[in-house]
């Protein structure tokens, strides 16, 4: 005897494949990245662009950024800024450069000195904006200036300059060196160091328990903090992990270029912001993902090395980033309307 079907519950939705894609953050950040790569392939495919040493060329930049941006988009989503990254980046440089040629250290000493370093700095910009509840926003942009004063302040009066070198044959010599430096022939391990960074990212904030706390106290801290959340120790962590990410870039840096600049880091941490932003992070805190941070910072890649391709003068960048930025927040928030309606 046949049964009947039971009906359909009328309260369970059905949800497109559509609308799943609306949902996530980095949908727009993929889908500017392609435009972009389209438009350059045709602008400048021709002069290199598409060559093996022009798409390493634009992962390599990809990468300079995307480094730092995994962290940055972690701590944004958690509802903080940290301006000081890029003051870090020189200050953790220094550290390695004059640890090497002043100081006499191996190379391996001055490295962990300069994630120690930076380590500290991460917890005291978190710790301060715990602690006095300024907008991190301030916080960090005094650490940026103290920080950057600081680091061409002492030296110069160590070394009578700004810029330390003599580091390419201590760094050759060192076997540990090479984890920073590598080659896979045109490509940069930096690269390699990006993706398992945003890999990690990735996996933190979508499988652990430390993501949902992350969403939790960017969407509302009040309420995370009445459901056990520990908001206070969360923002610290990422605080220091996002520094921890600034010592690493400058740290291939520097052994990569045998040398240390005070101004490396100079913008650095406006791009950041930047490549997460395009990534699908909103500024208010609580939405984002590092996926799209990569897809960001690979457009801001092709965006630098294309213009070069295609004859630009490279005057020209801050332009096109200012027009990437715009394009990216009206996308965004386009797309992710069109989800919320999607949904109701």
């Amino acid at each position: 005897m046949a049964t009947a079907e039971a009906p359909a519950d009328e309260r369970v939705r059905r949800v497109g494949l559509i609308s799943v894609l609306l949902a996530r953050p980095e949908i727009g950040a993929i889908i500017g990245a392609i435009l972009v790569w389209i438009v350059f392939a045709v602008w400048a495919g021709g002069n290199g662009f598409l060559s093996l040493a022009g798409t390493a060329s634009y992962l390599e930049v990809a990468a300079q950024v995307g480094i730092v941006a995994s962290a940055v988009a972690l701590l944004m989503i958690a509802g903080e800024f940290d301006l000081s990254v890029g003051s870090v980046i020189g200050a953790a440089g220094m550290v390695v450069a004059i640890g090497i040629t002043t100081l006499g250290l191996p190379v391996w000493m001055a490295v962990l000195l300069a994630f120690a370093f930076a380590l500290g700095i991460g917890f005291l910009n978190g710790y301060l904006v715990v602690r006095t509840r300024l907008p991190s926003f301030i916080v960090t942009l005094g650490t940026l200036f103290i920080l950057r004063g600081l680091t061409i302040g002492i030296t110069r009066a160590i070394t009578g300059r700004t810029q330390v070198g003599g580091l390419a044959g201590p760094v050759s010599q060192d076997p540990i060196a090479g984890i920073f430096t590598a080659e896979l022939g045109p490509f940069s391990v930096a690269i390699l160091w990006w993706i398992g960074l945003a890999l990690l990212a990735t996996f933190i904030l979508l499988r652990t328990s430390f993501g949902n706390w992350i969403f939790g106290a960017g969407g509302s801290a009040i309420a995370a903090r009445n459901v056990g959340v520990p908001v206070n120790r969360v923002k610290i962590v990422l605080f220091m992990a996002t520094a921890a990410s600034a010592a690493l870039l400058a740290v291939i840096q520097v052994l990569e270029a045998g040398s240390g600049d005070v101004l490396r880091g100079n913008d650095k941490e406006f791009e950041a912001i930047i490549t997460a932003v395009i990534g699908g992070t909103l500024l208010t805190g609580g939405y984002g993902s590092a996926i799209g941070a990569v897809f960001g910072a690979l457009t801001l890649g092709m965006t630098r090395q294309g213009i070069v391709f295609a004859g630009i003068p490279g005057d020209w960048y801050l332009a096109f980033l200012g027009v990437l930025l715009l394009a990216a927040v009206i996308v965004n928030n386009y797309i992710r309307q069109r989800a919320m309606m999607t949904r109701h």
